[in-house]
C-alpha cells in the first residue's frame, strides 16, 4: 500500500507595506484590521482572513509589547487550535493549492507578528 506523501508548504511572511511580487503565489491578509493607507490595488491580495487573525482581546492584551511575545504566541495558537479556526486554516490550504502562501501582515516587527504564529499552525496541519 502506498501512502501520499504531505505537500511541502511554501509559506513566507510579507509586510503590507512592502510590494507585492510575481512569485508570491496565493497572498492573504491575516490581520484583523485593514493596513492603513494601503489599497487593495496595491496589495493585490486573494483573500483577507480577518476570521484567523488574533481575538481583538488578545491583540489588545498583546500591545506589541516584545516581553509578551512568548505568551502571546502560546495564547494565539491556541486560538487556532479550535475547531472553526481549524476548519479555516484548512480551507485557505484548499484555496491556495499547490502555490505558495505569502502571508501578509500590518505589523512593524517582522519576527513577532501574527503571521509567524499562523504560519506555525498551517505548517503543523
Amino acid at each position: 500500500m502506498t501512502t501520499a506523501k504531505p505537500i511541502r508548504r511554501d509559506i513566507v511572511l510579507q509586510r503590507a507595506y512592502e510590494d507585492p511580487g510575481a512569485h508570491d503565489g496565493y497572498r492573504v491578509l491575516v490581520d484583523h484590521f485593514w493596513p492603513r493607507g494601503r489599497s487593495r490595488e496595491v496589495l493585490r491580495l486573494d483573500e483577507w482572513a480577518k476570521d484567523i487573525a488574533p481575538s481583538a482581546e488578545l491583540i489588545h492584551w498583546y500591545g506589541h509589547v516584545p516581553e509578551r511575545w512568548p505568551e502571546f504566541q502560546r495564547r494565539y495558537l491556541a486560538e487556532l487550535a479550535t475547531a472553526p479556526h481549524q476548519q479555516r486554516l484548512r480551507e485557505l490550504l484548499a484555496a491556495a493549492g499547490r502555490q505558495r502562501i505569502t502571508l501578509v501582515y500590518g505589523a512593524r516587527t517582522p519576527t513577532q507578528n501574527q503571521a509567524v504564529v499562523v504560519r506555525e499552525a498551517l505548517l503543523a496541519l
